[in-house]
């Protein structure tokens, strides 16, 4: 009989139950507010380091508006993209409030860390750091998804062609004749539900986690299902930050993105048990 060991892997073993989901923690329905006021607190310990990733946004959206502002579909196609894939291009400052929950230093040099570990990971290990990039790749086809689906929906049901953001305006939002503004605001809830449900917590837990991919989704779902009126506030307060940012020019971004990333840390902590988590630490070549 062969009596040797075998070497342990990860993911483990599945048990007979299959892999469990860790326990969502209870939380009050004023917890968001909280969220905010703890990340503005994150921002004020590093305030150039964190409002330099709300300025590197501000100048994206920028460009993207001065590059596509008369093309409408293209410029609400980019714009789209941009919000959704906004939880990971926040992922050092997840990074930063970990740091400072832990009273490790924060400087640029974390930042750095943050963005080049993935590259000294396998691609093909399961709960290598790649998985925030695949959840990146995932997040930017849900907005294309959606620019297709919006652009199918107003072409079909506007007799008035829609070339640019004034045409938009006119034809669609100031419309009297017909419902499509209504009809495209409840499809856009719909179709960004399960978007939020699956990305609420995942970047930051796959950030400090030894998780897949799949695994940080159906736990951000989870979290999502447990505390539906809570997450629907917070939902709602990261669309209005959001949009305000937007309205400003995007020159708001400078200072909501920072909030919003430090705060969405916050959120994850309050909302996971991960006391049964496996940590990524450095010593095992992840974040």
């Amino acid at each position: 009989m062969n009596t040797q060991a075998k070497p342990p892997s990860f993911p483990p073993q599945r048990p007979p139950g299959g892999w469990k989901l860790p326990a969502v923690l209870p939380i009050t329905w004023k917890k968001p507010f909280e969220w905010l006021w703890m990340g503005l607190k994150d921002m004020g310990h590093s305030p150039w380091l964190s409002l330099m990733h709300g300025l590197v946004l501000a100048l994206g959206g920028g460009l993207i508006t001065w590059l596509a502002h008369d093309r409408f579909w293209l410029l609400a196609g980019a714009v789209s993209g941009f919000l959704v894939v906004a939880p990971v291009l926040a992922t050092s400052l997840y990074a930063m409030s970990r740091a400072i929950e832990r009273k490790e230093p924060v400087n640029f040099g974390l930042l750095i860390q943050t963005w080049t570990r993935w590259q000294t990971q396998r691609f093909n290990e399961p709960a290598s750091y790649w998985c925030l990039v695949r959840f990146g790749v995932l997040l930017g086809l849900a907005g294309t998804g959606w620019v297709m689906t919006s652009s199918a929906l107003i072409t079909l049901l506007t007799p008035e062609p829609v070339q640019t953001p004034m045409d938009f305006i006119h034809h669609v939002v100031l419309s009297q004749e017909h419902h499509v503004f209504e009809l495209w605001l409840v499809l856009g809830g719909l179709l960004a539900a399960p978007v939020f449900a699956s990305s609420v917590v995942a970047m930051p837990l796959l950030l400090d986690r030894k998780l897949n991919t799949l695994q940080a989704v159906l736990i951000s779902w989870k979290t999502a299902l447990t505390h539906p009126l809570p997450m629907a506030l917070w939902a709602l307060l990261i669309m209005g930050l959001s949009l305000f940012g937007v309205l400003m020019l995007f020159v708001g971004l400078v200072l909501v993105v920072p909030i919003l990333g430090h705060a969405s840390w916050h959120a994850y902590r309050d909302l996971v048990d991960t006391s049964d988590l496996a940590e990524r630490t450095p010593s095992q070549g992840t974040l």
